[in-house]
Formats: structure tokens, sequence, C-alpha cells
């Protein structure tokens, strides 16, 4: 809990530019609907965007404002409201209009608002240009969501950064029933989610369910290397692989809990919540090590790889090793409790605590 002792006279502001609508499932507006939903009431007011339809935690939330989309000036619209009176806290700026320019004006007129950023992707040539670089450089507190991630970041802009990860939703990512009773002859089932982007590679899921006829490969998400993915598959003759398209949080729990193995073979990443939320469902995961993700722990609860071929080889040991499966996604649900919401909420509760006694 947090110190009550160390607590403001008043509600710290906090003002973020990100969405509380409930049908939102962009990571990073997941992630920060969670941590609004847990942070102290009697503390923390907080202004949110929102166009339809507002998580109902958030909705309920006392010292909580949501403003809505304006079909004119609505980029000034918002900026009034961080202006007039600006926040004690900006929280999780992205590299939009909004952010560069509230940021150009608490520096002309020397506003006492704390910037708080989190960065959830690694910092390289591509990731770190002039707008990030701004951002990171004007926070008054930077933090990663893995420790790679915050590795990358202060090697990259010499600032301190900490790291708070992202959690899981115990409402939607928990085991599947231990005592429910599973069709022995029903095909093992390999699981993708995530968006369909270059970088994300889902071909090399479809190439895997190739070499694997009798097996279900399972792909949710949408983007636009889906028509590309889906040529693949016919060209392949992949039978085996089903589209299921974009799924809400609650469908992809399920997903997960009817998966045997969940494949990831994005190669570029900060700290992708799919391999947490697989973890929670106690599903196996393989995926690249080239970002470190902290969700897996390496040879006990799945496996980061190095190249494809290790991809592959790491797939075939799981689909045809029945306890090995067993024993990782055993190993996956202890894991998974490192990453509670009510932990890591009251953890940025702290920042935002020490930020505005700064």
């Amino acid at each position: 809990m947090v110190d009550a002792s160390r607590s403001p006279s008043r509600p710290i502001t906090i003002f973020t530019p990100s969405g509380a609508e409930e049908s939102d499932t962009n990571a990073q507006n997941l992630a920060v609907k969670e941590i609004v939903a847990r942070l102290p009431e009697e503390l923390f007011h907080v202004t949110m965007v929102c166009v339809r339809g507002p998580d109902p935690r958030i909705a309920r939330r006392k010292n909580t404002r949501l403003l809505g989309y304006y079909r004119l000036g609505n980029i000034f619209q918002l900026l009034g409201h961080c202006l007039f009176p600006p926040p004690d806290v900006y929280f999780y700026p992205r590299t939009q209009w909004l952010d560069r320019t509230f940021l150009t004006l608490r520096r002309i007129f020397g506003l006492h608002t704390a910037v708080v950023t989190h960065i959830v992707m690694e910092m390289n040539d591509t990731t770190a240009n002039q707008r990030m670089k701004r951002c990171v450089l004007q926070s008054d507190a930077v933090v990663g969501a893995s420790d790679y991630v915050s590795q990358t970041v202060r090697q990259r802009f010499g600032v301190p950064t900490g790291t708070i990860y992202d959690g899981i939703n115990r409402s939607f990512f928990f085991p599947p029933d231990p005592t429910a009773r599973v069709d022995p002859g029903r095909p093992l089932r390999v699981l993708y989610t995530g968006s369909f982007q270059a970088r994300k590679r889902v071909e090399v899921v479809i190439q895997q369910a190739a070499r694997w006829k009798n097996v279900q490969f399972r792909l949710a998400g949408k983007g636009e290397t889906e028509p590309g993915c889906r040529a693949l598959a016919a060209q392949l003759g992949c039978d085996n692989v089903t589209f299921v398209g974009h799924v809400a949080p609650a469908q992809v729990g399920e997903e997960m809990r009817q998966a045997d193995v969940f494949l990831f073979p994005s190669i570029l990443e900060g700290h992708p919540q799919v391999l947490g939320q697989a973890a929670g469902c106690g599903l196996p995961a393989i995926a690249m090590n080239v970002y470190h993700p902290d969700y897996v722990l390496n040879g006990e609860s799945g496996f980061l790889v190095e190249s494809d071929t290790e991809l592959a080889e790491k797939l075939d040991l799981l689909l045809r090793d029945s306890s090995l499966r067993h024993a990782m996604s055993a190993a996956a649900v202890r894991h998974s409790q490192k990453f509670d919401w009510d932990r890591i909420a009251q953890q940025w509760a702290e920042v935002f605590l020490k930020v505005v006694r700064r």
C-alpha cells in the first residue's frame, strides 16, 4: 500500500492522453487502464480521453474525468485541459502532436507539471528518433517496460531509467480448470496472437504449420500483412491454419487456454504483453531472444531462441513431448505471479508521489 504519511494534502492531478474505452485493446492503453483503475481514489485525480463506452472500473472510479471527442478543434480542446489548470503529472506521453505541443508550452511557460514516460520498445537507431529523444530528455521520470528496454534507454540517452513491468489481467488470463475433461484425441494446437506487421513475422508461424499438418495453428489478430499470410497459407496447402481475426481480451484468454504452445516469432518488441498473458494461462511460449523478454524463463516456462532454425527445433520438442509441455505450463503459471497488477499499480503510485515531491 502507498504510505499515507507521505501523501499530499490534496489529490495529485494526473493527465494522460490514453484512452479509457472498454473496447480499446491497444497494449499501451490497456496498461494505463489497469493502472488508473487501481490508483487510490483519495490520492489521485485522473483525466483520460474516452470517445465511447468507458471501462466500467474507470467509469465508477471517483476523482476521474473522462474527456470526449470534439468534432472541431479536438487537439486544442484536449490541450486546454492540460493547461487550465496544468496537472501535477502528465503520464504516458507518446510522440504525437498533443504531447509535443504540451512539452513545448511546459518549457516556455515554466509549468510545474512532472512528465512521467513509460518506454515500451527497445531503443535503437529506428525507434530512438528525435521525437522520442525529446520526450525522454524532458521527462522527470523515465521507466522501461523490461530490464532490457530500460538498459537500451540508459545506453541511448544517458538518463536514469527504472523498470516497471506491465501486469497480467487475471480476469481474462488464468490457467484452465485442472478438473476439466480434455479430449485425448483432439489435435494439438499452436497459437499466435498479435498484429499482422512485418516485424511480427506471422509468415514464420505459417511455415511451421506446413511442417506440422496434423497440428492446428490459430492466428488471432489483424494487420497489413494478413493478405500475404493468407496467400502463403494457401500456397503451402495449410488447411490446418485458421485466421481468427481480431478478438477481445476475454477471447484471447480462452484461445490461450485451449492451446498447447504459444509461438511468437516477432523480432522487434519492447516487452510484449501477450507473452505475459500466455504465462498467466499456463501456455508454454517460444519467442525470439533478441529483446530478452522477462515474461519467459528460458528452458523453464518456454524457450527464447536465437534463430528460426532453433525456433523450429524447440517447437518440434514441445509438440512431441507432452511431459515437457505440462512441466513448462506449471512453471509459466508460477512465474506469472510476479506480474500482479495490484503490485505494479502501487509502484506507479510511488513514482507519481516521488516526482510531485521533487
